[in-house]
């Protein structure tokens, strides 16, 4: 497909990146996000795409006036995203030629990596690919390859082995043998993740969703399990991870290892021995495999003689699975299973993550040999990375390479964001090894003579330090609490640099892990930067907080151009010598030139304003919200700042402010002129009167954004043709932006523009007399910030008690762990898991002295790892303790009084759930405990021992880099799908599925929105069988991306569920149900407002099923969440009154059905009046209940009248139609069908005309599209126009209403 930019829609609201649940279809209402009238600029995408932003949002911008050097202008940019792909046959030795479809622009190695996939060619790895007796390069593309074309033979052809090459066979020969195993997902090694889906559709999902045949009605057995009914107090965890039936493995060799005998000696090197194997058959038969250059076969040797001649049977074989299939009949029989079970599981089952996902639960494991696995722990592992023969990567070298690629069209960004998110995710899993490499003890330090606190180190060309005051370098910001916050503090900063992406602006590969209570900081090297020191090496900021400040001319230039995006202030500050200092950054950020030659930036702590409200400054005041909330609060560091959401929403805020004031101006002024023109030329303006009353009206009456659109359309172009400084706006106009400028803060005069000083309130930055003036606007900013904190933000957040609790356990646990040895470990996390949610009143610790008793011990070792405390000091805590601590560590930190001592009062004041304590303090501290039933509330012994504790994983904050144009494909379709513009919509989402598959590779949260998206617009437009399979696959990547528990994933479950019972697959959707309502009952417990969604869902298909007391049960509880979180007169009690009513009406109780329908009929006219829709819907349903219980009733009549001689009419029971059941569904969904008469459809005909010539003129003019949400309405168009603008090509039309 070939698009030209320009005719890219405007973007939609950049917030979507961070937030899955923002995008449409987040939280099963995928109209919610409306789109704003004017659009906030995050500097979350990199520069070039930003230009094409830039032209459509001119006044919104901060400094808008230049643009950046050597951007291109991409308007006439013509990108080609696909090329058609074809056919070639592929020859292989020893079965038939097959066809295999490709892509000009995949690479040879492509179709290898295929084969090695495939079941009948997976068992080889060393050949190269030949067309007409040619070799095909590795890594040349397919269309670079002279005559290959539609139809051509690829022959695949033996290569010798290398002992590289036998390694990479092994490897392979062992990752096909465990292919269904999961063992590798459950102890998170190799990016492997679990997912349970195919447990729940049993396979009903077939081949990309096709329906499977069958009526409707079919027999189904619909019995929930007892532990997820409404009211059931049981939360079992085993039901958390099913046995999948695959994972009983069919065992195809008792042991697969290395032999003893490696490596060849020098003879046996000379006859091309390469390395030695050792097997021991499903028939216990013990051989010794020689790997050589020629292939594999058997050889003399037993476990004590080496003999290397060849053993019958005399056969070689270039696979080691052929010769194995020889030697062994249950090794043939079972490999052959084992390889077509593999092949039918979903890809998405098995593809690795770019991130590792951990698992907090895991069923007992036998631990079994494992050649491979014990040769990664030992060799690879320790520094040296395999597939770069003899050298370490330059971690830093590839990082900075990657960002230095071209980015002047769409392939060439593509392939940079593909390299560097690449190396991203490499370097993330490098120094998340290296790190629990340095807590173990396993590396040593390059300063090993000083304290264990201050020790450094480095591995595998990265550089590890960990989350202590050194030095007292962080003694004015609160010491060992403030080096524990800042590395994370500056990987915030990291990832906001890296967001903008300025050119010759370089930040360090940076991780911070969480591992055994140490936090570890695992950054890239800067070159040269070891030998010689900091205060030589920095030239621009300062080393010591502020004493001693340098600036640079070249830092200033390319901070300067992050100064926009991110919202910071240029300002001068004073040295110790007096001298005043340009920044663009806190005085903290250090800019480094390596011996490379490029400029770092490094220490980006406090890159966003402080939050006030945990900053105490004396002599300074807050604003009445925030005193009268109790703060400023004293926190234990000052190293608080705000998040860039909270920063941008602010920024948005200010910004809507700004534009209401300058237009309410302009109109007061257009009023006092209209008055003026009155009294000169009487009665001469009925025409300007009335175009004057269409902006002044609606604004005068209400601040909605609908009715001033025309006021602020004014004002943005007004503010345009200033910005632009051609001279044509009147002084009176300037006059309204200036003051509207200094109203909301702006350090412009002419445009809108927020800037924050990070320095303000920095202890010892001082600054200059002359900037007084500035310094003092600047602090007002940042406390209006605090306050706006306060009371436009917090109020739409509501942090649980549950949170507040495992937050402040966590908090205990990091210090407590930092006392245990590492052969206490399991016994104190044991310990302190039975002290946190046991009811056991005096839970003992075990000592590790138990079981081993050594002679000699010897009591000294001064330099001993982070991770080797000698000390059971954690074996004396009790639970009244922790529970003492928690409560204090929640006032002191939190500023919040739990009224608890012990777990089980905290679950009986709050209604909380030990099950889910457990899980939040697990997924928080990365604990892995057993899979099995915890007596919790047991009096009479411990609920934990020391064999529940598995595992203890690192906790990882890394950075994510975006696939910008993907994502910037993503806005745009969602933006199209809010306008009701399905099918282009649904265009653009499927070409950011594209992009997005083309730089993060097939596993991502971000492609995850994009396939649930999908899904929904599929079904919408009524191809089921599409929205099935794009749903499944969205279900599959959240379970191993996020997590099988996580939020996201449960959503998914209940779209699947909807689009399965759309399709007739009545079983699959409830099962699916009861998956969902598991999961949130053990993640939230059934206090959530979200419940009431599920349970309207299940109620809905149970009652389709005619399971009707089944389905009370959920419906009425549903109806009481909903109650509870929505009040008695919400219009979402009003329907769940409804589906109730439905349901007695089912079950013929009349009086019931009655008295629910009777609630939501007063509930809708209320709220909607007698004259709505809903109102006269309800009050028809009311009469035809009606006139059912009445014809009941003098049925009952008769009978009792005349005994079993009556002679009754047959009442008419309907049970209810799939139909009107899927209608239902529809509407709790969010998702609304509209009809649509002949002359709607005439009108919406001509609506799509008009938008579509209003889009024509734009274009003509030059000017980058504006988002249609932006445009004032015409006078008489349809309210709903927007979404409704589709039907006027496929009606009758849904539209996506929240």
């Amino acid at each position: 497909m070939v698009i030209k930019t320009d005719e890219l829609p405007a973007a939609a609201p950049a917030d979507s990146s961070r937030e899955p649940n923002s995008q449409a279809g987040g939280k099963g209402r995928p109209g919610a996000a409306e789109l704003p009238s004017v659009m906030l600029l995050n500097g979350d995408c990199p520069e070039s795409l930003k230009k094409e932003e830039r032209a459509t949002k001119l006044p919104r911008e901060n400094g808008l006036d230049d643009t950046e050097p050597g951007e291109e202008t991409t308007g006439q940019e013509v990108i080609v995203i696909q090329d058609t792909g074809f056919s070639v046959k592929i020859l292989a030795p020893g079965i038939e030629s097959f066809s295999l479809q490709v892509s000009p622009q995949e690479m040879v190695q492509e179709i290898h990596q295929v084969l090695m996939d495939r079941e009948d060619t997976c068992h080889r790895t060393c050949f190269s690919l030949h067309l007409d007796g040619n070799m095909l390069d590795h890594f040349s593309e397919l269309r670079s390859v002279e005559g290959l074309q539609e139809g051509s033979v690829l022959r695949v052809v033996e290569e010798p082995y290398t002992v590289r090459e036998a390694r990479i066979h092994v490897r392979h020969v062992r990752d096909l043998l465990k292919s269904l195993d999961p063992s590798d997902a459950f102890n998170g090694v190799d990016c492997n993740s679990l997912s349970f889906l195919s447990v729940f559709t049993d396979g009903d999902l077939g081949d990309s969703g096709k329906r499977k045949k069958g009526l409707e009605m079919d027999p189904i057995d619909c019995t929930p399990p007892e532990y997820i009914l409404p009211g059931s107090r049981e939360r079992p965890l085993c039901p958390l991870q099913p046995q999948n039936r695959d994972w009983k493995p069919l065992q195809c060799l008792k042991v697969l290892t290395m032999s003893g005998w490696n490596p060849p000696p020098g003879n046996r090197k000379m006859h091309g021995d390469l390395m030695y194997l050792f097997v021991i058959t499903a028939e216990d038969r013990q051989v010794s495999i020689t790997a050589s250059t020629r292939g594999f076969y058997l050889n003399q040797s037993t476990a004590y003689h080496f003999n290397p001649k060849p053993a019958s049977p005399r056969f070689l074989s270039h696979s080691l699975v052929e010769l194995l299939n020889q030697i062994s009949p249950t090794f043939k029989k079972n490999f052959a299973v084992l390889q077509k079970k593999r092949v039918q599981r979903h890809p998405f089952e098995r593809i690795a993550t770019p991130f590792q996902v951990y698992s907090w639960t895991a069923p007992q494991a036998e631990h079994a040999m494992d050649c491979v696995r014990a040769e990664d722990a030992y060799t690879s592992r320790l520094g040296y990375e395999e597939h770069i023969p003899g050298q370490t990567r330059d971690w830093n070298e590839e990082l900075q390479t990657t960002r230095e690629l071209p980015r002047k069209n769409l392939p060439e960004r593509l392939l940079r964001e593909r390299a560097i998110f690449k190396v991203h995710s490499d370097f993330t899993a490098a120094a998340t090894r290296g790190a629990m490499a340095v807590i173990d003890g396993n590396v040593m330090a390059i300063n090993p003579s000083e304290e264990t606190k201050m020790q450094m180190f480095i591995w595998n060309n990265i550089f590890f330090s960990l989350g202590f005051d050194v030095r007292d370098h962080y003694k004015d910001f609160g010491g060992d609490v403030a080096a524990y916050v800042a590395p994370a503090n500056d990987l915030n900063g990291v990832r906001t640099y890296n967001a903008v992406d300025v050119e010759g602006l370089y930040t360090l590969g940076t991780v911070v892990v969480d591992y055994r209570g140490y936090r570890v900081t695992a950054q890239s090297i800067i070159p040269g930067i070891l030998e010689r020191d900091q205060e030589q090496s920095v030239i621009y900021g300062s080393i010591d907080f502020g004493k001693t400040v340098v600036s640079h001319p070249r830092y200033l230039e390319l901070l300067e151009r992050t100064s926009r995006p991110l919202k910071i202030l240029r300002h001068r500050v004073l040295n110790d010598r007096d001298e005043e200092v340009e920044l663009c950054s806190s005085v903290e950020c250090k800019g480094i030139i390596g011996n490379d030659g490029r400029h770092y930036i490094l220490d980006l702590l406090r890159t966003f304003p402080p939050d006030l409200n945990f900053l105490p400054v004396s002599g300074e005041r807050l604003p009445e919200e925030c005193t009268r909330a109790g703060f400023p609060r004293t926190h234990r560091h000052k190293l608080c700042c705000l998040r860039q959401e909270l920063v941008d929403a602010f920024v948005e805020h200010r910004y809507l402010l700004f534009m209401k004031l300058a237009a309410l101006q302009l109109m007061q002024q257009k009023a006092s002129k209209i008055e003026n023109l009155t009294t000169l030329e009487n009665g001469s303006l009925p025409s300007s009167e009335s175009k004057s009353e269409d902006p002044l009206g609606p604004e005068a009456g209400s601040e909605e954004e609908g009715s001033s659109a025309s006021g602020l359309a004014k004002v943005k172009e007004l503010a345009e043709t200033i910005a632009s400084d051609d001279g044509t706006a009147d002084p009176r106009s300037r006059e309204v932006i200036r003051n509207a400028c200094k109203a909301v803060g702006s350090i412009s005069s002419t445009a809108f523009d927020v800037r924050f000083n990070p320095d303000i309130f920095s202890p010892g930055v001082r600054f200059p007399e002359s900037c007084q003036e500035e310094v003092r606007d600047q602090k007002q900013l940042l406390k209006d910030a605090a306050a706006f904190l306060l009371s436009c933000q917090i109020p739409g957040l509501k942090i649980g008690i549950g949170e507040l609790i495992t937050r402040s356990a966590k908090h205990i646990f990091k210090t407590y762990l930092q006392g245990v040895e590492l052969s206490g470990l399991s016994a104190a996390i044991s310990h302190f898991l039975n002290c946190f949610l046991s009811s056991y009143p005096n839970p003992v610790a075990h000592l590790p002295a138990d079981e081993l008793v050594s002679k000699k011990r010897n009591r000294k070792r001064r330099n001993r790892p982070p991770g080797a405390a000698d000390n059971t000091a954690w074996a004396v805590m009790t639970p009244q303790e922790l529970w003492k601590n928690i409560c204090q560590e929640a006032k002191n930190y939190f500023d919040f009084s739990l009224e608890c001592e012990t777990v089980d009062q905290a679950v009986e004041t709050y209604g909380l759930q030990k099950i889910t304590l457990l899980r939040e303090i697990s997924l928080k501290t990365g604990i892995q405990i057993l899979l099995k039933e915890y007596s919790f509330d047991s009096r009479h012994k411990p609920a934990f021992t020391e064999e529940d504790v598995l595992n203890i994983f690192p906790v990882v904050k890394h950075v994510n880099p975006k696939a910008s144009d993907a994502f910037h494909f993503f806005q745009s379709g969602q933006a199209k799908v809010q306008q009701g513009f399905l099918k282009e919509g649904c265009e653009l989402i499927n070409e950011a599925l594209n992009l997005f598959n083309n730089v993060y590779g097939a596993m991502h949260v971000e492609i995850c929105a994009c396939l649930r998206l999908l899904a929904r617009l599929h079904y919408i437009m009524g191809d089921y069988a599409e929205a099935l399979s794009n749903q499944q696959k969205a279900v599959l990547m959240s379970e191993r991306v996020m997590g099988i528990e996580h939020p996201n994933t449960i959503q998914e479950y209940m779209h699947l569920a909807l689009y399965c019972f759309a399709s007739s697959q009545l079983s699959t959707a409830l099962s699916l149900l009861y998956r969902a309502r598991y999961l949130t009952l053990l993640v939230f417990g059934e206090d959530h407002p979200e419940m009431a969604l599920l349970d309207n869902n299940i109620g809905l298909v149970l009652h389709g099923v005619m399971e009707y007391d089944l389905s009370l049960r959920f419906l009425e509880n549903a109806l009481a969440v909903s109650t509870k979180y929505h009040g008695h007169k919400s219009l979402k009690v009003a329907l769940s009154h409804h589906l109730v009513a439905r349901v007695y009406e089912s079950k013929a109780e009349f009086r019931s059905a009655l008295q629910h329908e009777k609630e939501g009929y007063t509930i809708y006219k209320t709220q909607l009046g007698e004259d709505h829709e809903k109102t006269k819907e309800s009050s028809e349903y009311l009469k035809c209940l009606t006139q059912q219980a009445v014809a009941l009733q003098r049925t009952m009549n008769e009978i009792y009248r005349n005994g079993s001689s009556a002679n009754i009419p047959p009442l008419k029971f309907t049970a209810p139609s799939m139909a009107s059941v899927l209608e239902q569904l529809n509407v709790i969904n969010g998702i609304l069908f509209i009809p649509l008469s002949q002359k709607d459809l005439e009108n919406l005909k001509a609506e799509v005309a008009r938008r579509h010539q209003l889009q024509e003129a734009s274009k003509n003019r030059d000017k980058a599209e504006e988002p249609m949400a932006t445009e004032p309405e015409p006078a008489g168009a349809p309210d709903d126009a927007a979404p409704q603008s589709q039907a006027a090509k496929d009606p009758p039309f849904p539209s996506l209403q929240g």
